[in-house]
This record gives C-alpha cells, structure tokens and sequence, in this order.
C-alpha cells in the first residue's frame, strides 16, 4: 500500500467517524461546533503525526539505499582495478 493511498484512507476514514458522531449524537450547535472543531484539531495532529513517521521512514529508507550504492560502487571499483592489473593494456 502506498503511503499517499493510507493517508488518503486515515483522513477519510477519519471525517466519515466525525460525521457518523455528529448525526448519533444530538447536540446543541454550539456543542456540535465545539465537536467538529476539536475533531478537525485531532485529524490534522493525527495526519501530521502519520505523515511525519512515513517521511522518518523513507529518510531511513534513503539513507540505507545510499548506503549500498556506496558499497556497490566500491565493489565494482575494485573489480575494474583488478581486471586493470591482471590486463594490463
């Protein structure tokens, strides 16, 4: 699953929750914007924290492909200078 595809899928699931709440459970209306306000605060915290622990990863993602790019080349560095040395031209 791709990460665009689960953020997409948290905040929908996420507004659909809140709308299934507010028509449940019959409020006044400033107790109902008080409801929707401090649930849109809570998505978008939720949404920020999801978000920041995909870009943690794909930062770690990253650096370990770097890294092993650095390992290839080094070994592909190494096999060219041997085959140099076993063929001199």
């Amino acid at each position: 699953m791709s990460a665009g595809k689960f953020i997409a899928g948290f905040i929908v699931g996420g507004a659909i929750g809140a709308i299934a709440g507010i028509l449940l459970a019959p409020k006044s209306g400033e107790e109902t914007r008080q409801m929707l306000s401090d649930s849109a605060k809570d998505m978008i915290k939720k949404a920020d924290e999801t978000a920041k622990q995909i870009q943690s990863k794909a930062e770690d993602a990253v650096t370990e492909l770097q890294k092993k790019g650095e390992e290839i080349k080094d070994k592909l560095q190494d096999l060219i200078n041997k085959q140099k040395d076993e063929n001199p031209a």
